[in-house]
This record gives structure tokens, C-alpha cells and sequence, in this order.
């Protein structure tokens, strides 16, 4: 049985960890080509694509560093040049750093969460959008966070940039849409992903942070994959510029 997206192409960056690796192993069971992106964890996203090609996928990896131009143009320069063309695209590459109050934050972190979590995602598009439009469409996801629906004071930089990738989402799912390009967002809530393990290791009550949400569990890198996966398939042909919340419940309950 053919898989949701046989012989398509997929893009993923941040993709040596977490819902990155998680996304980019769902794609390729799902019969999509990947390229897989990663700039600080080569190990990790070689370690990727290694997992795909011993499931029997097909996978290349590629060093981007997502807040510089030319190494995101030559990215999508080169999944052309492996695989012909690109059709989906997830956009995850991110860093979340320990935040003071927005006073007390120095520029050097400001630039550096901005630079990696904004700027990256609007240049990935940027070139997505460009190949994209040489041929028949295609479709984009990109990775917010439910702190770009909300806000958190000791994580203002953080907040930030994703409420500008949900306006950035937004404004061009509009002006795509009728050239066959879907753009929607992702916000996952708290996922156990490597950073926020980290994180929780300094609460002085980690085992109880499963307890706060509603649906009673933490959620996986795997549930937030299986969602950019069937946002990029025709089952979600009539979905674009739409911000896909996955968080357990906890927004539905007012925090």
C-alpha cells in the first residue's frame, strides 16, 4: 500500500533531534525522498538519514546553518539537485536558551533566538517558495510553538519569534494560495523533546509536569510528526494558513 506522500520530496531542517528526526523518519515512511538539515548536531542528522535508509527509505543530509542565505539556498539547491524537485517542506529548525526578563536580556541572545527561529524560517521559505513556483505547487510547515499564541515573561525573546512565525505564516499562506503553494503552523505545547528534558531537570518537581495536562501525558516528538505529515498530504488539501495547536489541552483550559 502506497504511503501518503509516495515519490514526493521532502525538506527538513533541524532534523538531527527530536520532532525533527521524528518528522523526517515519518515522511520517508510515508514514501517521501528526504533531505535532512541540521548546523550544530552533524552527528545527529547523519544519524537521521542512516535511520531512513535502514528502513528502506531514501535520505541525504545536508549542513545548513538556517540564519545564513546561502547555505538555506544551497539547501533547497541541492535537494533539487538529489531528487529532481521539492514538494513538502517542514521547517523546525529552532533554539530555545534560558531568558531573563526582557530588560535584562543582552542583544548577542536577542539576535541569536531572532536570527535562528524567525529569520531561519522566513529564509527557508523564501527559497521553498521560489522552487516551489517553478513547478506545481507545494506545501509548508512550519514549527511555532504554543508561546506564539501566549506569552511568558522569562521567555520574551523566545515568544517573540514564534508569534512572528505564526504572522509570517499567515500572510503568506494569502499570497501563496492560489499558486498552489499551502503554508500552515504547527504549535506544539511541551513536547519531550532534548530541550525541554533539559529544562525540566532544573523544576523541582519534573515527574509532576505530566500531571498538568488535561489529556494527562506529555506529548512526543512522533505526535507532532504524524501532524506535519498529514497537513503536507492531499488529506489536507483545503487546509492553508491555518495554526495547528498541540498541546494536550492546556490552552483550551485558559493555563
Amino acid at each position: 500500500m502506497a504511503g501518503m506522500l509516495e515519490n514526493k520530496v521532502a525538506v527538513v531542517t533541524g532534523g538531527s533531534s527530536g520532532i525533527g528526526r521524528a518528522s523526517a523518519l515519518a515522511f520517508a515512511r510515508e514514501g517521501a525522498k528526504v533531505v535532512v538539515a541540521a548546523d550544530k548536531n552533524i552527528k545527529g542528522g547523519q544519524g537521521t538519514v542512516r535511520m531512513i535508509k535502514e528502513a528502506g527509505g531514501e535520505a541525504n543530509f545536508v549542513k545548513t546553518d538556517v540564519s545564513k542565505s546561502a547555505e538555506v539556498e544551497a539547501l533547497i539547491n541541492k535537494a533539487v539537485e538529489y531528487y529532481g524537485r521539492l514538494d513538502c517542506a517542514h521547517n523546525n529548525a529552532g533554539v530555545v536558551d534560558a531568558e531573563p526578563l526582557p530588560a535584562d536580556a543582552t542583544e548577542e541572545l536577542w539576535d541569536r533566538i531572532i536570527d535562528i527561529d524567525l529569520k531561519g524560517t522566513w529564509l527557508c521559505m523564501k527559497y521553498e517558495i521560489l522552487q516551489m513556483l517553478k513547478q506545481d505547487g507545494g506545501v509548508i510547515v512550519n514549527t511555532a510553538s504554543v508561546l506564539g499564541l501566549i506569552a511568558d515573561p522569562n521567555m520574551a525573546i523566545y515568544s517573540t519569534a514564534k508569534h512572528g512565525t505564526m504572522g509570517l505564516t499567515k500572510a503568506a499562506a494569502l499570497g501563496y494560495a492560489k499558486m498552489g503553494i499551502r503554508i500552515n503552523v504547527v504549535c506544539p505545547g511541551r513536547i519531550l523533546t532534548p530541550p525541554v528534558e533539559r529544562m525540566m531537570k532544573m523544576m523541582p518537581e519534573p515527574e509532576r509536569e505530566a500531571e498538568k495536562q488535561p489529556i494527562g501525558r506529555m506529548g512526543t516528538s512522533e505526535d507532532v510528526a504524524e501532524a506535519v505529515v498529514w497537513l503536507c498530504s492531499d488529506a489536507a488539501s483545503f487546509i492553508t494558513g491555518t495554526a495547528l495547536t498541540m498541546d494536550g489541552g492546556v490552552l483550551a483550559g485558559g493555563l
